[in-house]
């Protein structure tokens, strides 16, 4: 799965360059460099620090004669200072230098909110979900990792498996390569009344919790293949996230349509996909300070290019594509509302 999104990222970037050249003919290449920190705890404002000295155990002294610091600026001719791989300051004048990369453009690692780290394609290439435990499966999902990270991208949250956990942890000891994980673990799978009752959902939060969860993963919809419908109650959908609030952890709440206002009202983070949102749930969304991560159109687009992968696994039928097509001008209206409310 995460190789067929980033082969789709490198087709958009081939694009975009030949958009480049043809508009921008001066334009030359620029060599940038990703920084493979953890960013989260960065100290970028800590410009005058003085940090020169001897080296401490676990400090990396990186030079750069172009960064990007992540909050709109653009230094130059300093030296990044990381201890036990966090950025504890820019100081030209910290030495050694253990890693030079004067001529290249040097930026803090990106940060992916939705991704499923171990989903993958099997050995007959169609897809096998998140689920499947072979020994193919476990090396596609170091492979996934691996591939992440050199995308650039050294935090992402993954929503979720339990298959997530012990690559999160291998990644975290140092024992394999790959990205910072946030998991979900399993996921709050909205199934109407069989769901369970509002309490019977704040024990399965707080199982999730002690499973060793960053954040709580909200099916509040259907997937669009099946038509986007609400797949919880009002008050299902409060309990959870109220009891997360409790718990300290954020909730991501798949939702589409109705369900995206439905999310918005009892407090939960963050509202995923929104596809067929309306004007008024987006000003809801804004009013209440409710994250919204649209998926434009990449999403669908992955799935329609990799359609004989998917065709015929689980959840994944000839009338679902056809849903996702139509639900593609949808995505399109729903973020040129966006763009109305930001304008």
């Amino acid at each position: 799965m995460i190789a067929a999104w980033l082969a789709s990222f490198r087709r958009e970037e081939e694009w975009t360059r030949t958009l480049l050249c043809k508009q921008v003919p001066a334009v030359r290449p620029v060599r940038v460099a990703l920084c493979a920190l953890s960013i989260l705890s960065v100290g970028m404002s800590a410009q005058t620090n003085s940090t020169s000295g001897p080296a401490k155990k676990g400090r990396i002294v990186i030079g750069a004669s172009m960064l990007l610091d992540g909050r709109s600026h653009v230094l130059r001719d300093t030296h990044i200072v990381v201890e036990d791989s966090k950025i504890v300051a820019l100081d030209p004048n910290a030495s050694p230098v253990d890693y030079d990369l004067r001529g290249f453009t040097v930026l803090p690692g990106w940060i992916d909110s939705h991704v499923h780290i171990t989903w993958s394609f099997g050995e007959n290439g169609k897809n096998a979900g998140a689920d499947e435990t072979t020994q193919f499966a476990a090396y596609q999902a170091a492979s996934n990792a691996w591939l992440t990270l050199m995308a650039g991208f050294t935090t992402v949250q993954s929503v979720g498996s339990p298959r997530d956990v012990p690559l999160r942890d291998e990644i975290a000891k140092g024992a394999l390569p790959g990205p910072r994980i946030l998991t979900a673990v399993e996921p709050l799978e909205g199934r109407g009344e069989k769901t369970g009752t509002p309490d019977e959902i704040r024990v399965f939060v707080r199982k999730q919790k002690e499973a060793g969860a960053d954040l709580i993963k909200v099916f509040a919809s259907q997937s669009i293949r099946q038509g986007g419908g609400m797949t919880l109650s009002q008050d299902q959908l409060n309990a959870a996230c109220d009891e997360a609030n409790k718990q300290g952890m954020r909730t991501l709440v798949h939702a589409y349509k109705d369900a995206v206002r439905a999310a918005t009202l009892p407090g939960c983070t963050e509202v995923e996909h929104g596809t067929m949102a309306t004007d008024d749930d987006l000003k809801l969304m804004a009013e209440h300070g409710t994250y919204f991560d649209p998926q434009a159109g990449l999403v669908i687009e992955n799935y329609l290019a990799n359609k004989d992968r998917f065709l015929g696994t689980p959840g994944y039928t000839e009338e679902g594509f056809a849903a996702m097509e139509r639900s593609c001008r949808s995505t399109a209206i729903s973020s040129g509302a966006l763009s109305r409310l930001r304008g």
